[in-house]
């Protein structure tokens, strides 16, 4: 392990109910403090304050704010497992339907704080947890999306580990830029926008 990644582990991982409930009020201070004051300005004596626990304390479970951040960014990534995909019905004439389940999705999970989400973007050092957690996501994310293009009747596309890899990364990387920078197309419009544009791509329409 090199010493950036040293620097950004925790240095607690609890093992009981109580300590694991500090850790995440922790967390949940500290996702509160950077949305208000920035990441510059969010500082662990204000992480520690806004959690109701001693600095000594805070620094029992994260040796730093950068610690915070990129296991904040690890939750985040971690909470976008796609839970909904085994539900969606798949019958002839469905496919739009199952295009916006994922895109809709998408847009949930980073809805919640735009500027904590772009904080995270830009501030968050990448230790090798939140490379292998992006990893992980994405490949999960990605097979389930090539599983459901596998079994609809309606999808046309050639090459189905390529069309997964695109529409992924597309819906992804979009949805990222548009919920963490300035808001300037309304929600409900790109993501119809979205949803027919990944629609037409996997009906083949010419």
């Amino acid at each position: 392990m090199s010493s950036a990644d040293r620097r950004l582990q925790p240095r607690r991982r609890p093992r009981q109910v109580r300590a694991e409930l500090t850790r995440d009020r922790i967390l949940t201070a500290a996702a509160h403090v950077f949305a208000e004051y920035g990441y510059a300005a969010g500082t662990t004596n204000r992480i520690a304050e806004r959690a109701r626990v001693s600095i000594g304390s805070l620094y029992q479970y994260f040796p730093n704010k950068d610690a915070i951040l990129a296991e904040l960014l690890v939750r985040h990534i971690d909470r976008g497992t796609w839970a909904q995909a085994d539900e969606l019905d798949l019958s002839p004439g469905s496919l739009e339907a199952t295009v916006r389940a994922l895109v809709r999705d998408a847009i949930d999970n980073h809805r919640d704080d735009p500027q904590l989400l772009r904080i995270m973007i830009e501030e968050a050092s990448f230790s090798q947890e939140v490379i292998d957690t992006i990893e992980r996501h994405g490949r999960n994310r990605v097979g389930q999306v090539r599983d459901l293009l596998a079994r609809h009747p309606d999808v046309r596309v050639r090459d189905l580990d390529t069309a997964a890899e695109l529409i992924v990364t597309t819906v992804e990387m979009n949805t990222h830029m548009l919920m963490a920078g300035p808001r300037t197309i309304p929600v409900e419009t790109f993501g119809n926008e979205l949803v027919a544009m990944v629609t037409r791509y996997l009906r083949g329409d010419q």
